[in-house]
């Protein structure tokens, strides 16, 4: 008996469910918004809204709590890189390392004074090629 099992398999494996949940997470904050099916975006809430709430705390261990949860790949910078990344420029970084920085500085701020609920789901029409729902999920204001 599944009681209490609350995890959408969505007939992959676990592995293969992770690295999904983690790319649509990275595009997610990212894009404020993305498009896919109701039951991913049903799923995907869950996660997002706690990655909002390991944002807030802004520690050193919730910065790699979701490093490790997004499965964030830093992009390894030369030296002349890293000297205009100190100058400002961070044009250089992977958009790995802008998601990591839109979520504990933008997003986080954003959403200081609330509780919780930081995503909505928007259904659209139904695909046409098997009918499935399509929805939206994004981040409110």
């Amino acid at each position: 008996m599944r009681h209490l099992k609350r995890t959408a398999k969505f007939n992959r494996n676990s592995s293969h469910r992770r690295c999904m949940i983690a790319n649509m997470l990275k595009s997610l904050v990212e894009h404020g918004r993305i498009e896919t099916t109701v039951p991913k975006a049903k799923e995907l809430r869950r996660h997002a809204d706690r990655l909002i709430t390991l944002a807030k705390k802004n520690t050193l261990s919730s910065r790699r709590t979701a490093i490790a949860r997004l499965m964030i790949n830093f992009n390894s910078l030369t030296s002349k890189e890293a000297r205009d990344v100190k100058k400002g420029d961070l044009s250089s970084y992977n958009t790995d390392r802008r998601v990591i920085g839109k979520l504990f500085d933008e997003l986080s701020q954003r959403y200081l004074t609330r509780e919780g609920g930081y995503t909505r789901i928007v259904r659209k029409e139904n695909r046409r090629g098997d009918g499935t729902t399509l929805c939206i999920i994004e981040y409110i204001q």
